[in-house]
């Protein structure tokens, strides 16, 4: 709290009317002359008094006590100060009673309370000062990289922040060099260039731009009516890198205009022009030719774009994105290579193509981010890995980084502002952009068991407005169904998962509210599909599953860590819906001729859609035998994993198949799909998880699967697939529990080794940095 202005004067004023008092009573004294060295000396000769009198004290003990005025003399002394204050003879009265003449200092009255006073006067003074400075130092600072800034644009380009901060792209050496300065462990460490290198990655510098905004998702008006355009914009205010931005590419500007020119008043820049691409794509590298990448172009959007509704292919095409994004472009075509090559070993071409694209993408790591095509290619490459969790959260921040997030808020704003096409272009692929990836990053959280990072339900408001606009794509009516799923399955989640498992009446009645909130989606969404789709359309049936496994979904969450013998009927009652649930989606799966031709474009999350219905119904074919049309499911399950085999999704294929293995043992069945020699190899990814056949551990129940029960051929000797590989979830004293783990998919399929989160023979990668 400070002092009051009022107070600080009356304080101020007592203090110099008791000076006045204390000067008039007493002869005067210099205390301001320098010290006389040989004065000091002859001083310290003399005898000195018992006490030595401070300017206060000018009666002595006898006087002040009995209240007469002391008239006490001073002997001749040489002009110095500091012999002034020793020099003080007996009073008149003292001399003549013959009385001791004592000179003591009088006690003050409040002098401690008036010491905190200051003193705590004093240490908010020097707060407040030392705020003040480090304010200064700031401004200092900023005044100095704007000054450097527009003497740097006399002769080279402006670039942001400092000198050094993103120098251009520079090679890495293909060889050791030799001298002062040589490269180690990736970061530069010659005396000369220390400051300026960036840590090269393989053969991706950082891009050379400044940091700006550059008008990604572009505004047309102020922020708000009480802003004029000469004002500071409150984004500025919200974002001070981006003001100063602003400012120093202001003074570069003044500072090059010609001095005769009178100064004109501008209206504030909108957003700057994007720079060029920093990278080149494969094509141009020459590393594919243009025909294969046009197949492969091809071979994306004729199913891809369905599962990751990201594009439009009326707007993003071959020539279009090739343009735009080679980060983007050189993504697609490594998704594309994925695809094409199905079973058989990836071609040359895919990895190209995806040390291209995540080549880029670590690049864009510590370097600026310019294009929401960037957050695009980012995207793809999380998608369509087995490990999408770390890259879809990349992506998540470049969006935010790039304001994406507020693009259908700006949409659907109708005060009446004109944007002109390529704004209104810029809204709705970053809306689009941003719906994707919201979906996207929640469905990796609860799939996985993660916490969801961005909560803010605010930024989707408005999804619908996109699917009427004249610039809509084909796809967003699915964009649309998948985000607001996604919704709806957050709320659940954050409802039952707090539960872990006690299903009260209050959760059952929750349960019975979802069912019908997922089967009223549905329906409304489905009708949205009807408009352009017949019933036998690919997406209508894709909705219609996403439907059940909803569903089933639910329950699983509702049940996580309830064992199967200690279920009410209540519970018991649930898990047969849920098998209802899972039967419904499988059949979709398997009698849709258009679902089952798109699946190999599909990614992880519909494989995880697929094969966890399947895994459930053997479950709980387990816990149910008698009540259970165990051939039904038994055949389902085995066309089900014939289906991922067949799309290179193995991981999942073979996780089916040790469950499947597993019900045949227990219950004496034989195969429904005749297979009397298995032909088929083991995938790749699997031959660290086959053990000689002399391991036996007798505390494993049921006794290890052979090869042949899983249905592969195993060349050499009669291989055995480790029990250790295969998760807690499908283990044998995990079967009687019917909830979902906490982990998710992680802890339903088999992990993959390494494969740098691609399906394929890459060599082993570091797992830490």
């Amino acid at each position: 709290m400070s002092t009051s202005p009022s107070a600080s004067v009356s304080n101020g004023s007592e203090t110099a009317s008791k000076k006045r008092k204390t000067s008039n009573s007493g002869p005067p004294m210099a205390l301001t002359a320098p010290p006389n060295v040989e004065g000091v000396q002859q001083h310290q000769q003399q005898p000195l008094s018992a006490h030595i009198p401070k300017r206060g004290a000018r009666a002595c003990t006898a006087c002040r006590k009995g209240k007469n005025r002391c008239e006490g003399e001073v002997r001749p002394h040489p002009p110095h100060p500091a012999r002034l204050l020793s020099t003080q003879a007996p009073c008149r009265r003292c001399q003549a009673s013959g009385t001791p003449c004592i000179f003591e200092k009088p006690e003050k009255k409040n002098v401690q309370a008036m010491s905190n006073a200051s003193i705590e006067r004093l240490s908010r003074l020097e707060g407040q000062y030392l705020v003040m400075q480090s304010q200064m130092i700031g401004m200092q600072s900023s005044l100095d990289r704007i000054l450097s800034a527009v003497q740097n644009s006399q002769g080279t380009p402006l670039s942001a922040g400092p000198p050094h901060m993103y120098p251009p792209p520079i090679e890495p050496p293909r060889e050791p060099l030799s001298g002062p300065s040589q490269i180690r462990n990736g970061f530069e460490s010659g005396p000369v260039d220390r400051m300026r290198a960036f840590p090269p990655l393989p053969g991706f510098a950082p891009p050379p731009h400044k940091y700006a905004n550059y008008g990604i998702v572009p505004s047309t008006a102020p922020s708000s009516d009480d802003e004029s355009e000469d004002t500071l914009p409150r984004a500025s205010l919200n974002a001070p890198i981006e003001a100063l931005q602003g400012l120093a590419n202001a003074a570069a500007e003044a500072a090059a205009a010609p001095s005769a020119e009178p100064p004109r008043v501008k209206k504030r820049k909108r957003a700057e022009p994007i720079p060029r691409n920093a990278f080149p794509h494969v094509v141009e590298k020459g590393l594919v030719t243009d025909s294969e990448a046009r197949e492969l172009f091809n071979i994306f959007f004729a199913g891809c774009h369905l599962f990751i509704p990201l594009f439009d292919p009326s707007y993003d095409t071959y020539e279009s994105l090739m343009e735009r994004s080679p980060w983007t472009f050189d993504a697609i075509l490594a998704v594309a290579g994925k695809i094409r090559s199905g079973n058989g070993p990836l071609s040359p071409t895919f990895y190209k193509c995806l040390e291209e694209a995540q080549g880029i993408a670590r690049s864009s790591l510590f370097g600026p981010v310019v294009r929401k095509e960037a957050v695009q290619g980012m995207l793809l490459l999380a998608a369509w890995s087995t490990n999408g969790w770390l890259p879809s959260g990349h992506a998540m921040r470049m969006a935010l980084d790039l304001g994406l997030h507020r693009a259908l808020e700006k949409l659907a704003d109708e005060s009446g502002k004109q944007r002109t096409e390529e704004e209104e272009r810029n809204l709705v692929v970053s809306a689009r952009i941003w719906l994707c990836l919201y979906w996207f990053d929640h469905q990796m959280s609860l799939g996985t068991g993660r916490p969801i990072v961005l909560r803010d339900e605010n930024t989707i408001l408005h999804c619908r407005v996109l699917l009427s606009h004249p610039m809509a794509s084909p796809t967003d009516v699915r964009l649309i169904a998948l985000v607001e799923l996604i919704a709806h399955k957050t709320q659940i989640y954050d409802f039952l998962a707090p539960l872990n498992g006690q299903v009260n009446s209050s959760a059952l009645s929750f349960i019975r509210r979802a069912n019908d909130a997922l089967d009223k989606w549905w329906a409304d969404c489905d009708e949205l599909h009807r408009r352009t789709m017949d019933q036998d359309s690919l997406l209508r049936k894709v909705l219609a599953g996403e439907l059940h496994y909803a569903k089933l979904w639910l329950v699983c969450v509702a049940l996580r860590g309830v064992a199967w013998d200690k279920m009410p009927f209540e519970q018991r009652e649930l898990a047969f819906q849920a098998k209802d649930a899972a039967s419904n989606c499988l059949n979709i799966f398997l009698n849709s001729p258009e679902y089952r031709a798109a699946l190999r474009y599909a990614v992880h999350d519909s494989l995880v859609t697929a094969a966890f219905s399947g895994l459930f119904l053997l479950k709980m074919a387990n816990l149910f035998p008698s009540e259970l049309d165990l051939s039904g499911i038994t055949a389902q399950v085995e066309q089900l994993a014939q289906l991922l085999s067949d799309v290179a999704a193995e991981r999942y294929a073979l996780t089916l198949r040790i469950m499947l293995a597993n019900l045949r043992r227990k219950v004496g069945m034989a195969s429904v799909i005749p297979t009397p020699v298995p032909t088929m190899p083991p995938p790749s990814f699997a031959e660290n998880m086959i053990v000689s056949p002399s391991f036996h551990d007798p505390a494993t129940m049921p006794p290890p699967f052979t090869m042949e029960e899983l249905g592969f051929a195993w060349p050499n000797e009669r291989g055995i697939f480790s029990p250790a590989a295969i998760p807690v979830w499908l283990q044998e004293q995990s079967l009687s529990d019917l909830g979902l783990p906490v982990n998710g998919s992680d802890g339903v399929f088999l992990q993959m080794a390494n494969n740098n989160g691609w399906m394929g023979d890459f060599p082993p990668m570091p797992e830490a940095w």
